[in-house]
């Protein structure tokens, strides 16, 4: 980061999605008729079931793979699916909780600055794309950690990533490049 400026900026993780297993066959119509905040979505073949807290949502199949976003941090992601699992497990399905993995992490962070979107993006052209005209950010897009950065003119950011420590990673890769391209303060 640049020395004159030592405060840290904050990275506020906004949602985390990860998956799990059950390792047995669920019995969807169980699930909605006995179950609690349950949603059945027959014609797509799944349940939605939330959970006030940790505060997720999960897509339930019949499979067994359940899908859960909402959290805030990686360790609300596992509570969050083994609480689940024991909910499934009540229900009398014979759940073992296992595979577990988060998959996608997008969080918000705000630059001290204004950016200057067009000049961003022809410092990092390939990597760097600008269609003003389809979105009011600027893509960058990290390839060898598998980042993605929305980067706006107010300064502020989203980014996606597979885990938190990517997401860290990103913020410190683009702070620089960002900070070339701040707009002047205006008086």
């Amino acid at each position: 980061m640049d020395s004159s400026n030592d405060d840290a900026l904050d990275i506020i993780i906004t949602n985390v999605v990860a998956t799990f297993r059950t390792r047995c066959h669920l019995n969807l119509r169980t699930i909605a008729l006995e179950g609690i905040n349950v949603i059945y979505k027959p014609e797509v073949g799944k349940v939605l079931m939330k959970l006030r807290k940790p505060k997720i949502t999960a897509s339930i199949w019949s499979s067994g793979k359940i899908i859960c976003t909402g959290a805030t941090s990686e360790d609300d992601a596992k509570l969050g699916a083994r609480r689940l699992a024991r909910c499934l497990q009540k229900l009398g399905f014979k759940v073992r909780f296992s595979a577990f993995k988060v998959v996608n992490v997008l969080a918000v962070c705000s630059m001290p600055f204004a950016i200057h979107l067009i000049d961003f993006t022809k410092n990092n052209r390939p990597i760097a794309s600008y269609e003003p005209e389809l979105h009011p950010a600027a893509t960058y897009r990290i390839k060898n950690i598998k980042a993605t950065i929305q980067v706006f003119s107010t300064g502020s950011i989203t980014v996606t990533g597979p885990n938190v420590q990517t997401v860290a990673t990103a913020v410190e890769q683009v702070y620089p490049l960002l900070f070339e391209c701040q707009k002047p303060l205006r008086k």
